[in-house]
């Protein structure tokens, strides 16, 4: 169900912990209301995957193993008791989030998937490869909002079956829906497993598990000025909120920023430049490590925002490695933005809530 190298680097197992501890401290700080809003991102997840109800028991009872061999004898009965009642609180809102985020869906409970035909594969750099997709059964495309993901599920070659999330890149009303995977390479870890199967074998004309969309970051549908921001891959769900902007004929004011390592390795480059162009009050500037002088107008280096002048009351979008979304926020918060404006989408386990609430 969950990232086997996620697993084995620690990093699923820390993103529970965090979660649970954000959600205790929310608890303590205010008695009086249950946190719901801080878990939307984690039930959003639990559905795509496929979590059911009966599994809190079995991670209850491993979570609470695991706290009692690493803290000892500060395991009071007390102690016990109120983390007990802490964790099931925490399972009981997710539990009521997920069963109407199913509900919504049109989905059973553990059973988010449809298959679905590639249409066509498109690559998009040496590294990157979009494939085009279709109800396999003729029927009518799920319900979708612009930034929203779907789970895959493939089977490995040892027979396991693993899930992956990937963002919808193209416009979300349409019956034929687009994933973009970059293929993931470990330096010094494993392979991405999924990523690198479906480069290796996905065709045209194959069938694919694919489960509903979900997602808690969403375009919002408001008039404010809107600031899209991305790093690498991160650009994935921005082109989706491009491709729905321009569907919809919107003038809202846009400003996509994008950093990438050089204009060959930016995905859907294409795409996003032709989507600001159609958009009447959009604008891009990108960002190589590597100077180009074939993309007029882009910059070199690093993300910077000075000189970078945002509406104080724009929409924030924030989509890229975790380092790389930090530094701007940090650079969007010294701009005026407030801190309520900006939303992230992580790619994994979420350990931004894990490290804060370290």
């Amino acid at each position: 169900m969950f990232n086997r190298g996620n697993q084995a680097g620690g990093s699923q197992r820390r993103a529970l912990a965090g979660a649970f501890a954000a959600f205790a401290g929310a608890l303590a700080a205010d008695p009086g209301t249950r946190p719901d809003t801080l878990l939307a991102r984690i039930a959003h997840k639990h559905v795509a995957v496929g979590v059911t109800d009966d599994q809190y028991t079995i991670v209850h009872k491993y979570l609470f193993a695991a706290i009692a061999d690493v803290l000892g004898e500060a395991v009071t009965p007390d102690v016990a008791a109120a983390w007990d009642e802490v964790y099931w609180l925490m399972a009981g809102a997710l539990i009521a989030q997920e069963a109407r985020l199913c509900l919504e869906a049109q989905v059973r409970p553990g059973h988010p998937w449809r298959q679905w035909t590639v249409l066509e594969r498109r690559e998009e750099t040496t590294d990157t490869v979009s494939f085009l997709l279709r109800p396999a059964d003729g029927g009518p495309a799920p319900q979708a909002r612009a930034g929203q993901y779907v789970s895959v599920r493939v089977k490995m070659p040892d027979g396991v079956h693993q899930l992956r999330q990937y963002s919808l890149s193209s416009a979300p009303g349409d019956q034929v829906r687009r994933i973009t995977v970059k293929r993931l390479h470990g330096r010094g870890a494993p392979d991405g497993e999924v990523s690198n199967l479906l480069h290796r074998t996905l065709r045209a004309g194959d069938e694919l598990s694919v489960s509903a969309p979900f997602g808690d970051v969403v375009l919002d549908e408001s008039d404010a000025p809107l600031v899209l921001v991305s790093a690498g891959i991160g650009c994935t769900p921005m082109t989706g909120m491009l491709a729905h902007l321009a569907a919809t004929a919107s003038t809202r004011s846009v400003r996509v920023l994008h950093a990438d390592r050089s204009p060959a390795g930016h995905a859907l480059r294409g795409d996003m430049t032709r989507l600001v162009d159609v958009l009447p009050a959009a604008r891009a500037t990108f960002w190589y490590e590597q100077p180009t002088p074939e993309v007029p107008g882009s910059r070199t280096g690093l993300m910077d925002l000075d000189g970078i002048v945002l509406p104080t009351d724009a929409s924030v979008y924030l989509c890229g490695p975790l380092p790389f979304m930090r530094a701007i926020r940090s650079q969007l918060l010294r701009a005026g933005i407030a801190a309520r404006n900006i939303r992230y989408e992580v790619f994994g386990p979420d350990l931004w809530l894990a490290d804060a609430a370290a």
